[in-house]
């Protein structure tokens, strides 16, 4: 099935802003296209302005771009799940913490904040055509030793980005994964207190 017709878009119980609605995470990205240097820069220049405590911006990127030493090496730390089907992908991109500031001192927002970057990178993108897929399989500390990072800085997650792909490429088992009914739990279970 290709993904050009296949809609994705989640069925809300209340209205959302559609770009949110029909954000997805594929696993199929085209192999061949390159990506759009200036959709990538906007991705990132979102994350850049998401908010912070106290506007510390505990966050880094390493961005590595398919046919890159950098993406192979990204793509190496990946558990055998996602190697499968994520070296496809125009870039992988590793969100780092900075889970310590340079005087040894934790930042102990920086994960959460970082995650709110990675929320507005990926939101950016989708709106420009592009497509996320975020992965938590992966050596961390392999990411930390081929990238030489200083241990204030924690790899937290890979995000696979690019412009989708067909399913029908995938191995059977993520082609079933990838058309799947997209589902959450409900709103009641996941509010703890509504006063």
């Amino acid at each position: 099935m290709s993904n050009s017709v296949l809609d994705r878009a989640a069925q809300t119980d209340h209205p959302v802003l559609d770009v949110l609605a029909g954000r997805w995470s594929p696993r199929a990205y085209e192999a061949e296209a390159p990506i759009d240097e200036a959709k990538l820069a906007s991705a990132l220049e979102a994350a850049r302005w998401s908010p912070s405590a106290s506007n510390s911006q505990p966050w880094r990127f390493i961005v590595a771009r398919r046919g890159s030493a950098a993406h192979h090496g990204i793509h190496s730390t990946l558990v055998g799940f996602n190697q499968t089907w994520a070296g496809d992908a125009a870039v992988l991109i590793v969100a780092v913490a900075e889970v310590a500031g340079a005087d040894g001192a934790p930042i102990s927002h920086a994960v959460y904040d970082l995650g709110q970057a990675v929320a507005h990178l990926s939101v950016q993108a989708h709106h420009d055509g592009l497509h996320v897929h975020q992965m938590s399989g992966f050596d961390a500390a392999q990411v930390s030793e081929t990238f030489g990072l200083d241990e204030r800085f924690a790899p937290m997650t890979v995000l696979a980005l690019g412009e989708i792909g067909d399913a029908a490429r995938l191995p059977e088992v993520l082609q079933e994964r990838e058309t799947a009914p997209r589902v959450r739990r409900p709103l009641a279970d996941t509010v703890l207190v509504d006063a």
